[in-house]
């Protein structure tokens, strides 16, 4: 399957919102993404196809030296293909030069998404508990530590 990374612009918002609508049952709004392409803290990025349709997309807000990964949605006919793992990747090669550490919440039962998380380096570091709504359910913390805190790469 072909695709290209590139930096999310106003074009692919209409294809991320049938996404977000698609994958989460609490999806951004057309507002917050909209916001998210002026966020000087902010980086979205898009798993695009030849031609130019969104197969998934990930986002990223880094404060000072701490990475924050928003979200990480594939279409559902892109999965196993390794798109998501591709944008990780940005992600975690992004944070191995600019950050302490990367974060993000996973709902408990998404085991794909936890088995994804653990082989770029993300372990384990807490449980919010009810954090999810509909349904109702606790989100795994996973975190990936860089440099002198932790693993310089996945294995």
């Amino acid at each position: 399957m072909y695709y290209e990374i590139v930096p999310m612009d106003r074009g692919h918002i209409p294809q991320i919102l049938a996404l977000e609508q698609a994958c989460f049952s609490m999806p951004w709004t057309e507002n917050m993404l909209e916001d998210a392409l002026f966020d000087p803290n902010a980086c979205f990025i898009v798993a695009e196809d030849g031609e130019g349709g969104v197969l998934g997309y990930a986002g990223l807000h880094a404060i000072l030296d701490e990475g924050y990964i928003d979200n990480v949605a594939v279409e559902e006919a892109a999965r196993r293909h390794g798109v998501a793992s591709a944008l990780l990747d940005v992600f975690c090669r992004f944070g191995e030069v600019n950050l302490a550490f990367l974060t993000l919440e996973v709902r408990a039962s998404n085991q794909p998404a936890i088995a994804l998380y653990e082989k770029h380096g993300f372990q384990r570091a807490g449980l919010r508990k009810g954090y999810y709504q509909h349904p109702r359910e606790d989100a795994v913390i996973m975190t990936r530590e860089f440099g002198e805190h932790g693993n310089q790469s996945a294995e």
